[in-house]
């Protein structure tokens, strides 16, 4: 299996209650991403990184990254000035955060993209919400059409704003529409999706308005109260099922959740060919992660979850297509 994953790189500063100085730093953003599906994936397969990174802090991503040898190295690329450098302030829940954003990266251009646009599967992770343009989703897509490959997209910060003080804030995407259309795979958190759209549509009239954009699977994750998967079948038919949060421990870090939820969801759905059952891997993986402090404990995360008796599907568990003729669960209303 080969993925391509594309999204800023960050370096995430991360401040835990009580403590003034950071705790923890670390590279983040993409990286949650990356890591998570180094550790998921076999030797044989291979995780197509396209990102950039300040140049000073190249070698050092390049000797993170040295024990993978199921990451190819080429897509990802220097550039003059500081990586894209974010600060998290956590709350007294360890959940809620305010969020910094500073020097945040160009966009990747679609000449960097392009190369990589050969495997079984893409996921774009809109880390800093400038990760790649509307127009190059759109030669993305394009691009991957008529092979039949597969996009995950994680709205992510693409709804968030930056102040002054560079914290971020919510707000809606007027062009949402634009963003949404024939992508295969939508993921996004109950807030980004209760602030989507600027007539503020719930969930129910949201998925309305947007699985006709020829989306197969909507997911709207829910932190610790797990997640909702929405599938659109070949006639048109909404099925829904509500995947309840599960806990492997106490909550030490929230950071990079839904970037883990995102990388097992499309390698479980690649494998299972089911939104249904990609889902449920999904979400007892992001929530192992919580109990991590940041990236370097992704390291053996397959070990971790397997000793947790959490595995992966095996290739083809169903034998249906990854929109689900007949899936499980309960009709949308």
């Amino acid at each position: 299996m080969t993925l391509t994953i594309i999204g800023h790189l960050c370096k995430d500063l991360i401040h835990l209650p009580g403590k003034e100085e950071a705790v923890e730093e670390s590279f983040g953003g993409i990286m949650f991403t990356l890591l998570t599906l180094a550790n998921l994936m076999g030797e044989r397969d291979c995780i197509q990184p396209v990102f950039g990174v300040g140049q000073a802090d190249y070698d050092a991503l390049m000797e993170q990254l040295s024990p993978y040898k199921n990451v190819d190295v080429s897509g990802i690329y220097k550039f003059k000035g500081p990586t894209n450098q974010v600060q998290l302030f956590y709350q007294q829940d360890a959940k809620t955060r305010v969020e910094c954003s500073k020097n945040i990266s160009a966009s990747i251009p679609f000449n960097r993209i392009k190369p990589y646009l050969d495997g079984d599967g893409v996921l774009i992770n809109m880390i800093s919400g400038s990760d790649i343009t509307l127009e190059t989703l759109g030669y993305i897509r394009m691009e991957v059409r008529e092979r039949g490959i597969p996009i995950h997209f994680d709205f992510h910060s693409l709804t968030l704003g930056t102040d002054q003080e560079f914290k971020r804030f919510r707000r809606s995407i007027t062009d949402w529409r634009r963003w949404c259309f024939m992508l295969n795979t939508i993921q996004m958190s109950e807030e980004e999706a209760l602030g989507l759209s600027a007539e503020r549509y719930d969930e129910k009239t949201l998925t309305n308005h947007m699985m006709p954009l020829m989306v197969e699977t909507l997911l709207i994750t829910r932190s610790e109260r797990g997640v909702t998967v929405i599938v659109q079948d070949i006639h048109k038919k909404l099925t829904q099922k509500d995947i309840a949060g599960v806990s492997f421990g106490p909550t030490v870090d929230a950071t990079g959740c839904g970037d883990v939820f995102g990388a097992a969801f499309l390698y479980n759905l690649l494998k299972s060919k089911d939104s249904f059952i990609a889902a449920e891997f999904a979400n007892k993986a992001a929530a192992l992660n919580a109990t991590f402090q940041g990236t370097r404990e992704l390291q053996g995360l397959r070990a971790k979850l397997e000793q947790l008796g959490v595995t992966p599907a095996k290739p083809g568990t169903n034998g249906k297509n990854a929109n689900g003729s007949k899936p499980s669960g309960n009709p949308a209303s």
